[in-house]
């Protein structure tokens, strides 16, 4: 599998929030954050929570994910 890029580290990093937190604030796993800012895929639910829980809208995903990313949304 090929890692994908995203943004959900440097949007993290940049609010000063850990990788508990955002996991807690998404309802994931700290795991899951961590494979998903490893740039492995996950499942459009999970995208969807990430990025409300980086407090954007779903609307803005591309900043958050890639265009190829959301490609290939399962």
């Amino acid at each position: 599998m090929v890692a994908k890029s995203n943004s959900v580290r440097q949007i993290r990093e940049a609010k000063m929030m850990s990788k508990a937190e955002l996991a807690r604030k998404a309802d994931v796993t700290v795991q899951t954050i961590d494979r998903i800012e490893k740039g492995n895929d996950c499942r459009l639910d999970t995208k969807r929570k990430i990025i409300l829980a980086l407090g954007y809208k779903l609307a803005d995903r591309s900043r958050i994910f890639s265009k190829e990313d959301l490609k290939g949304d399962k």
